[in-house]
C-alpha cells in the first residue's frame, strides 16, 4: 500500500478523497488554487501545496505543476477524483512516466472511451446493444444525409464530449448546420476538439448506468444499476438506486452487458457503464465514464462497499475485495446535488460567502461537501456545492428522509437548489417512479418563489441571527418606515409559540 497519495482535485470530492485515505492509513496530500488556500480539503490533509492562481488552466489542469508537486511531497500516487484531469489519458500517462501509480484506467482504456464513435464501435462487437448512430462527421452534407438516414429528431454529439457539453438537439434538415457550428464550438472550448458525430434522439427514455470494478487480476465485477433520468439540459440532479424500471432479471442483463463493455477495451478500477433504456425496457449503451461518478455515494450506501478505497487497493496492486455473487442491493439510495443556483432565476449562479451552513444528520443520511461558515464560492468552478444522499429500507423510506434532511439543510448567504428539490420529491409522477430523461422539461414545473412571510423563513433568520450574535457582530437593522417580512414572520411565529419549538409544520416554495 502507498504511504503518500496526491489528491488532484478540490471541494468534496477531494475531501472524500481524503477520508478514504486515512481509513486506509494513506497520507494524504492536498492541491489548491489561490482562492481556495482556506478551502476544506486544504484543512484536512496532512500537507496542501499551492499550484498557482484560480483559473482551472493554470492551477486544477495544470499536470506539469501537479506532478512536480507530486514528486515534490514524496507521493506515491494520485487520484484525480472527476472533472479538472480524471479522464485526461494524457495526464494519466505523465503520471505514469513520472513514477507515479495513476488510481484509475489505464491511459489507453481512457483513450478508447473518450472516442464516443470508436467506443460505440467496440462496444457493439462486443454483442452490446447500441443507439443507431454514425461515424465522426465531417462537413454539413454528410451530416444531413446521415441525420435524415437515421430519422429526425437526431443529437449531434461532440466525439470527445462529456458532462452535457457538446450536445444539441435537431429536429429537422433546417437545424443541421446551426446545430454542427455550436456543438463543435463548444466542444473546442470544453476538450480542444471540435469532431462531432450523430445519433439516435430516443424519447421517452430512462437514464441507467451500472458501476462497475475491475482489477489486474482478470476479476470485472458489477454493483448494480443507478437511475439518473432526472436532467436539466443533460446535467444530472437526482440519482437513485436501484431503478423503479429494473428488476431482478433485467439487471442481470444489464450487469452483463457492462462487465463485457469494461472486458472489451481493457478496463481497470472503477468505472461507470451508461445506458439508455426505453418504455419496451429495451436498453441501449451511450458511453463509459472512465473515473469516478459524482453519483457514486448511492451504490455505495445499498451494496456497503466503500468504491474510493475499492479505487485505491486496485490501483495498489489487489483484489476486488469480493466477488460477483456476493453483490446484493439493500434497501434504497437517493441523491441530490445541491447547487449554488438560483431555481427561481433561470438557475443564474449565486456566488459569494457563506455566512451560516448547518448540514442535515441523523439515521440513513450522509452529506459529502466542502461547506462551512464563512467559505466564499469562486466564480471559477462547478456550482455544486454539496452532495445530500439518503438511505431508506424502502424508496418510500429514503424520499422521506431526503425530504426531511433537504429542509434541514440551512445554507444563508447564497441561493441554491434545495427548493427545487424539494418540490421534485413532492411531485407525484416522481413518487410513483414515472420518471424520464424528459421530465423537468415536459412533465415538471417549479411553483414560484413565495412572498418571503412563511415559517421557513423565519427559521432562517432565526439561525443567522444566532449565528451573528455569537460571534459578537452587530445584528441588521432597518431604515426607519422599511417592513422587514421575516421579521414580521419571526414575531408571528414566536407569539404562536413556535419558533424555535418542535411540531410545527413547513413548507418551502
Amino acid at each position: 500500500m502507498f504511504k503518500k497519495l496526491l489528491v488532484a482535485n478540490r471541494g468534496e470530492i477531494a475531501v472524500r478523497v481524503i477520508r478514504a485515505c486515512r481509513e486506509i492509513g494513506v497520507s494524504p496530500v492536498a492541491v489548491y488554487s489561490d482562492v481556495d488556500r482556506n478551502a476544506l480539503h486544504v484543512r484536512y490533509a496532512d500537507e496542501a501545496h499551492l499550484l498557482g492562481p484560480a483559473p482551472s488552466r493554470e492551477s486544477y489542469l495544470n499536470v506539469e505543476k501537479i506532478i512536480e508537486v507530486a514528486r515534490r511531497s514524496g507521493a506515491e500516487a494520485v487520484h484525480p477524483g472527476y472533472g479538472f484531469l480524471a479522464e485526461n489519458a494524457d495526464f494519466a500517462e505523465a503520471c505514469q512516466k513520472a513514477g507515479l501509480v495513476w488510481i484509475g484506467p489505464p491511459p489507453e482504456a481512457i483513450r478508447r472511451m473518450g472516442d464516443k464513435v470508436a467506443a460505440r464501435r467496440m462496444v457493439g462487437e462486443a454483442g452490446v446493444p447500441v443507439v443507431a448512430g454514425t461515424d465522426v462527421m465531417y462537413d454539413l452534407a454528410q451530416a444531413a444525409a446521415a441525420a435524415s438516414a437515421i430519422g429526425f429528431p437526431v443529437l449531434i454529439k461532440a466525439v470527445a464530449g462529456g458532462g452535457g457539453k457538446g450536445i444539441r438537439l435537431v429536429k429537422d434538415p433546417a437545424e443541421v448546420q446551426a446545430a454542427l457550428r455550436v456543438a463543435g464550438g463548444e466542444a473546442l472550448s470544453a476538450f480542444g476538439e471540435n469532431a462531432v458525430y450523430i445519433e439516435k434522439f430516443m424519447e421517452p427514455v430512462r437514464h441507467i448506468e451500472v458501476q462497475v470494478l475491475a482489477d489486474d487480476h482478470g476479476n470485472v465485477v458489477a454493483l448494480g444499476e443507478r437511475e439518473c433520468s432526472i436532467q436539466r439540459r443533460y446535467q444530472k440532479l437526482i440519482e437513485e438506486s436501484p431503478s423503479t424500471a429494473v428488476d431482478a432479471e433485467l439487471r442481470e442483463q444489464l450487469c452483463r452487458a457492462a462487465v463485457a463493455t469494461a472486458r472489451a477495451v481493457g478496463y481497470r478500477n472503477a468505472g461507470t457503464v451508461e445506458f439508455l433504456m426505453d418504455r419496451d425496457r429495451r436498453f441501449f449503451f451511450i458511453e463509459m465514464n472512465t473515473r469516478l461518478q459524482v453519483e457514486h455515494p448511492v451504490t455505495e450506501l445499498v451494496t456497503g462497499t466503500d468504491l474510493v478505497m475499492e479505487q485505491i487497493r486496485i490501483a495498489a496492486g489487489e483484489r476486488v475485495s469480493f466477488r460477483q455473487e456476493d453483490v446484493a442491493l439493500s434497501g434504497w439510495a437517493l441523491e441530490c446535488r445541491v447547487t449554488a443556483e438560483d431555481p427561481f432565476n433561470n438557475f443564474l449562479p449565486s456566488l459569494g460567502c457563506i455566512d451560516y451552513v448547518a448540514e442535515p444528520s441523523g439515521p440513513g443520511v450522509r452529506v459529502d461537501s466542502a461547506l462551512f461558515s464563512g467559505v466564499e464560492l469562486p466564480y471559477h468552478y462547478d456550482p455544486m456545492v454539496a452532495k445530500l444522499i439518503t438511505w431508506g429500507r424502502s424508496r418510500e423510506e429514503a424520499i422521506q428522509r431526503m425530504r426531511r434532511a433537504l429542509r434541514e439543510f440551512v445554507i444563508v448567504g447564497i441561493e441554491t437548489n434545495i427548493p427545487f428539490h424539494v418540490q421534485i420529491l413532492e411531485d407525484a409522477r416522481f413518487l410513483a417512479g414515472d420518471i424520464s430523461t424528459a421530465f423537468l422539461e415536459k412533465e415538471f414545473s417549479l411553483t414560484p418563489r413565495g412572498d418571503g412571510t412563511s415559517e421557513e423563513v423565519a427559521l432562517l433568520a432565526t439561525a443567522l441571527l444566532t449565528y451573528l450574535k455569537g460571534k459578537s457582530a452587530p445584528l441588521p437593522t432597518a431604515p426607519a418606515g422599511v417592513r422587514i417580512p421575516w421579521r414580521t414572520a419571526g414575531r408571528s411565529a414566536a407569539f404562536e409559540g413556535r419558533a424555535g419549538g418542535t411540531g410545527w409544520r413547513r413548507s418551502i416554495s
